[in-house]
């Protein structure tokens, strides 16, 4: 994150805690639902002068209640913090926007509930600091550093993947362990072999 400086994180936070009923209704999949999370991801991107076609919309419909309910109640809550007039005024990088839309919403939504985003006091900060780190911001009276060190702290998609990360690395060393023990071993083997 090189950041440019974003609005304050105590307004997005807030603005998350008032949420109008009109975001928080149930998504429109297949026939049921009030909210289309494609239309409102239409209107925002409208509202930023990003054109916006049919295919970069189909990701923000389904047919499948099961797999994508919280994904999308989590697009228009995300819209509801998106469309402050901080954002209007400066309107993000459209590929940034897209993506905080569908892959990390998509990830948040695999990490709790959507509406949890809304009425809990971390969840908020874990929201406002995502979207922000993906639109390459930073919140306003923040340095990089400690942006990042409080995103660390309060995401739990970041500790998840820090948490992958961590096995990662401890399979490698284990793997470079046990070929260093068999190759100590075949050495070993090789020298009572000449002697």
């Amino acid at each position: 994150m090189t950041g440019s400086t974003g609005p304050a994180l105590a307004k997005l936070t807030r603005r998350l805690a008032e949420t109008p009923a009109e975001f928080l209704g149930e998504p429109r999949i297949g026939d049921t639902g009030t909210v289309v999370a494609a239309a409102l991801v239409h209107d925002l991107l409208a509202g930023f002068g990003v054109p916006a076609d049919g295919g970069s919309l189909r990701r923000f419909g389904s047919r499948d209640r099961r797999a994508d309910r919280n994904r999308l109640a989590l697009v228009a809550i995300l819209v509801w913090l998106l469309a402050d007039d901080w954002f209007a005024a400066s309107p993000p990088a459209s590929d940034r926007l897209l993506r905080l839309l569908d892959e990390t919403a998509n990830d948040l939504a695999q990490a709790a509930p959507a509406h949890s985003f809304t009425t809990d006091e971390e969840r908020r900060e874990e929201l406002a600091r995502t979207a922000l780190a993906s639109l390459d911001l930073l919140p306003e009276g923040e340095t990089v550093a400690q942006a990042t060190d409080r995103l660390s702290a309060v995401s739990a998609t970041e500790r998840q993947r820090l948490l992958r990360a961590s096995r990662a690395a401890e399979e490698r060393a284990r793997a470079v362990r046990e070929a260093l023990i068999r190759k100590a071993a075949e050495e070993s083997a090789d020298k009572w072999t000449r002697e």
